[in-house]
């Protein structure tokens, strides 16, 4: 039921295998190529003529992206002069020069605008954050105004200071968080004044651009004399890049993530071609040197100190799947979380313990208020639940946000209530809608790899597995042992698209309908029994005995 085999949980390129064998011969696609919104922008900007002489561009914020946008606007443009600089003051920008005591202009020093007037600046846009006094100098350069150098010895002041008007054009260049601030200096920085374009990530992968893609590694692979890759490290390739991208159907065209790996893998290598193995090695490396933290994590529930069951079952608890985040660490890494609802007599409400002790975010809250109205929704319910219910993530210690556990919350929240025991060998993780809709989250790939190093080292059952979105199929690149437990029936994925569907495998039970087995059918039956616990008389006897 709704279990998917091995090919679902690994990327499969085996469609692209006549274009990969042809690797080795085909024509090589270069940074601009591979991507025309780019190459749109850099051509238009390099043609235009009037005030329209400022291009923003959302990079990432290094200096090898900025060469590469110097190297587009010398393609573009000509022999038009092509600046850049990693450091900006205004003298540096202006020029300066000194006079001497009758106001003479004895020395001066040409600035960026000199060296680069008539053709272009490369600027980044955190040295005019630093410097925001030198955006209204650029400002007034871009409108044709004139711009003065600066005075070197203010003691001494020119009887003519020199003045003068540049015909140059200007890139600004930054990540989407820098361009944001950017716009606190200069608000009307896209009305018109400038024209904006992305140095994109990630490329979609279809049969109509394939070449294209593998005609851009081959690009890098032939720019930096690299090895040339055979046909099982292109396959291996596209397999970390779907994981990267977190999409089977997107591959990266970062290329320093290309280097990084294919540099790397050369250590390994014959130094003639890269193989499927060398590309392996490298990836494992880069695991081993990162993977200090999630070891460390696994530790601790493998040796108790954080309580997570992967076998039996227990009611209103389940296993849910969370990503950690680590500042200052390079990698994020899944790990289960145990989730847990107690029921009491009540009335109806359902207390987030994280919200209240303030270590819940506003997503998360979202996603408990959710859950809530579906539960009500699909009960029925002509008034408040006679219970109340309190969600906890167990053995958590810092905030939690997001509502990718509202699955898992809810699963919890109905066991609770019918008393059905959830299975502690399933994990589960997903969103869900006010109509018990399961929608996709993130970070799928750590999250399972997360719960299936649990199972392992505690003992794999063969009835182990995570409960996921169907629709997060497509982002499924697993680690190889993964994979190879999942193809030897050692571990499970199961896809669900709604509640109804999910409720099933974890509880043995159908959500809803008319079987008196069911678990909305439970909850009735258990909430009719409270009131007739809580109100034995009708209510007619119940008048008479108040005026008795």
């Amino acid at each position: 039921m709704n279990q998917e085999s091995w090919h679902a949980v690994t990327p499969q390129y085996s469609h692209y295998d006549a274009q990969i064998q042809r690797f080795d011969t085909l024509e090589p696609v270069d940074f601009f190529d591979i991507q025309p919104r780019f190459k749109h922008a850099l051509s238009t900007f390099c043609a235009l003529e009037g005030l329209s002489r400022l291009l923003i561009v959302n990079s990432i914020d290094n200096s090898f992206y900025r060469q590469l946008i110097v190297d587009g606007l010398s393609r573009f443009s000509g022999d038009k002069p092509v600046y850049t600089t990693e450091s900006l003051n205004i003298a540096t920008l202006v020029g300066s020069y000194t006079c001497n005591e009758r106001g003479d202009i004895v020395t001066s020093s040409s600035g960026l605008l000199d060296k680069a007037d008539g053709g272009f600046l490369v600027i980044p846009v955190t040295l005019l954050l630093a410097n925001p006094a030198s955006w209204q100098v650029l400002k007034s350069v871009l409108l044709g105004q004139e711009v003065n150098p600066i005075n070197a010895n203010p003691q001494r002041i020119a009887t003519n200071p020199p003045t003068k008007r540049y015909t140059i054009k200007i890139v600004i260049a930054g990540d989407r968080h820098q361009l944001a601030d950017f716009e606190y200096i200069e608000p009307e920085a896209h009305s018109g004044l400038a024209l904006f374009c992305e140095i994109e990530n990630e490329v979609a992968l279809s049969a109509n651009n394939i070449e294209s893609y593998l005609g851009f590694v081959a690009w890098i692979v032939k720019t930096h004399r690299l090895p040339t890759l055979s046909f099982g490290a292109l396959h291996r390739l596209m397999i970390a890049g779907a994981r990267y991208t977190e999409d089977q159907h997107y591959m990266p065209i970062e290329l320093l993530w290309y280097l990084a790996l294919f540099q790397e893998a050369k250590l390994s290598s014959n130094g003639k071609v890269l193989s499927e193995q060398d590309i392996e090695i490298a990836l494992e490396n880069r695991y081993f040197r990162e993977s200090y933290l999630p070891e460390r994590a696994l530790a601790d529930i493998t040796d108790g100190q954080v309580i997570i069951e992967t076998t039996g079952e227990c009611v209103g608890q389940v296993n849910g799947l969370t990503v950690i985040d680590v500042p200052g660490h390079p990698m994020s890494y899944g790990e289960p979380a145990r989730i847990s609802c107690v029921i009491h007599f009540g009335d109806g409400d359902i207390s987030d313990v994280e919200r209240k002790a303030e270590l819940g975010g506003n997503l998360h809250a979202k996603g408990m208020m959710i859950m809530q109205a579906f539960v009500s929704s699909a009960l029925q319910l002509d008034e408040p639940l006679p219970y109340s219910a309190s969600v906890v993530f167990e053995q958590s210690y810092s905030e939690v946000d997001g509502d990718s556990a509202t699955l898992a919350e809810l699963c919890s929240f109905v066991s609770a209530l019918s008393e059905y025991p959830i299975n502690q060998q399933i994990a589960v993780t997903g969103a869900v809608d006010q109509f018990g809709r399961v929608q996709a989250v993130g970070g799928l790939n750590e999250k399972i790899e997360g719960f299936y190093h649990v199972c392992k080292h505690q003992g794999l059952t063969g009835n182990q597995g995570v409960i996921l979105p169907k629709t997060n199929l497509k982002h499924l690149a697993l680690n190889k042992d993964v994979v190879e437990s999942i193809k030897n029936n050692q571990f499970h994925i199961w896809s669900v698209s709604t509640v109804d569907e999910a409720v099933p495998i974890l509880m043995g039970k159908p959500f809803r309908g008319d079987d008196e087995e069911s678990v909305i059918s439970k909850i009735a039956q258990r909430i009719e029994n409270f009131e007739r616990h809580e109100h034995p008389q009708g209510i007619v006897e119940r008048i008479k005995n108040w005026f008795a």
